[in-house]
């Protein structure tokens, strides 16, 4: 397509005049930066303005969707804003499409005059000049030397009628000559060259006032999400708690240069989307009808899920009695770290399956609603502990503090206000912690160069300086401002540290049989001390001045406990074996006519460790969390996650260690007693699920089933006689009937006779016996019944 539009421009005698292109504008400066998790970022410029002057800000198209959704401008000291403008243009394709010429990807310069069939136009060749209205372009073959050649030819009808056809060649030219069409072809090379210009669009503010104004504008932007990786340096020679170095990385690569800004990195990622504001629309209308709309890794270790054996639960009203569903409940200990996270059904009723014994405090959230915290909770494995708590309207910024059981004292507490009045344009009501929006946020004289410093220290055996970035809370999200200015170039990127402090960790061991490895992993279990929320990333660990590992970890909060693994414990042996044990019946109960037995399937696991180093190993053993079984014995988990429980063995240097976990999932079995025959009841007695008094009340039930079963075939037996005489009767009453007129009539009807009257004697009397083994049945049944009924057992085997 390329040849094809550079012969159309040699070929061109005329051009359109050069549109003019507006006079820069001055621009203007970011100020400030604010990046999330998700990819979006918050900028803000500020300057000063004079009189009725524009300002740019230069975007990429990528960027300027966001910009046109997001975009605030304010024009301060009494300005204000008349209107801002963007370079906008419809879709390429839309634009081909309007010019109304061929524009195939792979046209030759045939195709495209194909396409041209009807023009004005002047043609030269050589010495040769026709003139006239193109007709056809057609390809033909011609043999020279022996070669066949496929040659285009074009076709001209002049003026005065006649039809000349010449050859299309290297050495021919022409002129288009209808109105308008060279400003077409013009206009077509302009949009196809468009497509490789710079991605730039600058958007122009114009303002009006009088004198010197200050200017804030602020947007959101897609821009790559930050990163973070930190450092934690263990030395144990000076007794110092282990050093936690965090540090994100920042890419510019927005269209203009970061100099001495703001930067916030927030650990989170609010809802964002994109929407295509900056391309003009065009419907696709039919024809006829209506219009219609447009179409052995690194791994991660879980948080602790239960810390303890505490019950507790309530429901969470509003000030009318009405529940609150979806409140999210927290649950902390007094040195305020996190214990245990809840939600309220529909009914507004929360629970907590499993709480360390001791105060609580508990601090509920409910959009809509201010934060309702009750402390002095307590909390205790005897029994369950029930709290209610109430919610007012209001919004997340304040809080409700009540003392358990003291329901009079209480308090509001309203979220700081900055002083000026404003609020910060950021994300959220303290991002960033700067003034209100004004003149005192104009930009200083401060040094390119200023914020540039790592904050490291003098090394690792030196003393720890401050961090570089101060941390707080957003809600749910958590904010790192750097207390100093940075400049980055476009599209450069920066190391930033965002987090220098002493944290908590104890060395420790990692053994999962699920895992796949080959030896425990060596892993710090930290706890996070250093008042940050730390957002997940990448980290390496430090060890006597060298490298000993790395892992990655997700977001910690702060005080929370987290395992970090970094290398496999290559002095630390383990295995384990899995036993179990026969189904046992644990408790046998009859009730109204049920037998129920409750039995439990027992499996153990042992594992097992050798400690090849000189000094001690604490082993921290992730056994799986399974469905139906519970823990016996006095071995309790050290925490508990959602898929795993976590017990601590400590192994000497030297030596070898065991750890047993058993388990117990209950089994229910329930029979009838009226059913039980025998042999169940043989069977129960080798399986040691009944006991003797159980027995000897099966036993009298077995007896007496016996009893009605014997009655029942006493009766079944003249039920069977009773056939048999019927259908005697039967042939007497058949054979009767065939001797009818014959001479022996008289003798056998009387002999028949005879027999019938004594069948009849013996049917009345099976009749008469019948009747009484049915009411001996009754009876018994009856008795039977009322043992069942009245058998009441409830014993502990």
């Amino acid at each position: 397509m390329l040849r094809l539009w550079l012969a159309i421009s040699f070929m061109l005698t005329s051009w359109l005049p050069a549109q003019e292109q507006p006079a820069p504008a001055d621009k203007l400066p970011i100020k400030r930066v604010v990046l999330y998790k998700n990819g979006v970022g918050y900028f803000e410029h500020v300057g000063r303005v004079h009189d009725k002057q524009d300002v740019s800000i230069a975007f990429t198209s990528g960027q300027l969707n966001d910009v046109l959704k997001s975009l605030t401008v304010l024009d301060l000291n009494g300005g204000r804003i008349t209107g801002v403008a963007y370079g906008s243009s419809a879709p390429v394709e839309k634009q081909l499409g309007d010019l109304n010429l061929p524009i195939a990807d792979k046209n030759t310069l045939s195709d495209f005059l194909g396409g041209l069939r009807g023009a004005r136009l002047e043609v030269r060749n050589g010495a040769t000049t026709i003139a006239g209205r193109l007709l056809t372009v057609e390809r033909k073959t011609r043999i020279s030397g022996g070669t066949t050649l496929e040659i285009d030819y074009l076709s001209l009808l002049s003026d005065s009628g006649e039809l000349r056809t010449t050859e299309i060649s290297p050495g021919l030219s022409l002129r288009l000559l209808d109105k308008g069409l060279t400003g077409r072809v013009h206009r077509l090379l302009d949009v196809v060259a468009s497509g490789r210009s710079p991605d730039v669009r600058n958007m122009v503010i114009s303002t009006d006032g009088a004198g010197e104004r200050g200017l804030f504008v602020s947007y959101i932007s897609e821009v790559p999400v930050w990163k973070s990786t930190y450092r934690i340096v263990l030395d144990d020679k000076s007794g110092k708690d282990p050093l936690l170095q965090g540090w994100a990385i920042v890419d510019n690569t927005v269209g203009q240069d970061w100099e001495n800004v703001q930067l916030s990195l927030v650990a989170g990622a609010p809802q964002s989307f994109v929407e295509n504001l900056s391309m003009p629309y065009y419907s696709r209308r039919p024809v006829v009808g209506l219009p219609q709309g447009v179409l052995a890794n690194p791994q991660t270790h879980e948080a602790t899920l239960i810390g303890g054996e505490g019950v507790l639960f309530g429901r969470i009203t509003d000030q009318t009695g009405a529940a609150i569903p979806g409140a999210l409940v927290h649950a902390f200990d007094p040195s305020g770290q996190e214990v245990g996270q809840a939600q309220t059904g529909a009914d507004g009723l929360y629970h907590f399956a499993s709480l360390p014994e001791g105060e609580i405090r508990i601090v509920a959230a409910a959009l809509g609603f201010s934060n309702a915290n009750v402390a002095g909770v307590n909390v205790s494995a005897s029994g369950s502990k029930q709290q209610d708590m109430q919610m007012r309207v209001g919004s997340v910024a304040e809080s409700v503090d009540v003392i358990a059981n003291a329901p009079n004292t209480m308090a509001v507490d309203t979220a700081e206000i900055s002083s000026t009045g404003g609020r910060n344009a950021g994300s959220g009501r303290m991002l960033g912690g700067g003034g209100a929006i004004g003149s005192n946020r104009l930009p200083n004289k401060a040094g390119a160069g200023a914020g540039r410093g790592s904050g490291s220290g003098g090394g690792m055996g030196g003393g720890y300086t401050a961090p570089a970035a101060t941390g707080q809370e957003l809600g749910d999200l958590f904010e790192y401002k750097l207390k100093d200015p940075i400049t980055i170039l476009k599209n450069r990127s920066a190391l930033v540290p965002i987090a220098q402090s002493s944290v908590k960790a104890e060395r420790v061991s990692i053994w999962n049989d699920r895992a796949g490895l080959a030896r425990p992993e060596r892993a710090l279990w930290l706890t996070n001390s250093s008042g940050l929320t730390l957002d997940g990333g990448s980290f390496i660990v430090m060890e006597e001045d060298t490298f000993a590992g790395e892992g990655i970890f997700d977001p910690i909060r702060p005080g929370e406990k987290r395992l970090l693994s970094y290398a496999l414990d290559l002095a630390l042996n383990a295995t384990s074996r899995a036993a179990s044990e026969p189904q046992r019946v644990t408790r046998c109960a009859i009730a109204k006519g049920i037998m129920k037995q409750s039995s439990e399937i027992r499996e153990s696991r042992v594992y097992t460790f050798r400690n090849q180093d000189s000094a001690p190993r604490t082993v921290i053993v992730e056994h799986p969390v399974r469905i139906g079984f519970q823990l016996l014995g006095e071995t309790k988990p050290e925490e508990t996650t959602a898929d795993l429980m976590r017990f601590r063995v400590q192994v000497p240097p030297q030596q070898t260690a065991s750890l047993t976990v058993e388990e117990a999932r209950p089994v229910a079995a329930n029979y009838q007693v009226s059913s039980l025959s025998s042999d169940q009841v043989d069977l129960f007695l080798r399986q040691q699920s009944i006991d003797k008094s159980v027995e000897e009340a099966l036993r009298r039930v077995l007896a007496a089933k016996a009893e009605i079963a014997e009655l029942d075939s006493q009766k079944d037996a003249r039920d069977e006689e009773m056939k048999g005489i019927f259908d005697d009767q039967q042939r007497l009453r058949e054979n009767l009937k065939a001797l009818k007129g014959s001479p022996e009539e008289k003798a056998l009807v009387q002999r028949y006779t005879q027999q019938l009257n004594q069948q009849e004697d013996s049917l009345a009397k099976l009749r008469a016996e019948i009747q009484d083994l049915q009411a001996k049945m009754d009876s018994k049944q009856a008795a039977l019944d009322r043992l069942i009924q009245d058998m009441a057992f409830d014993i502990k085997l």
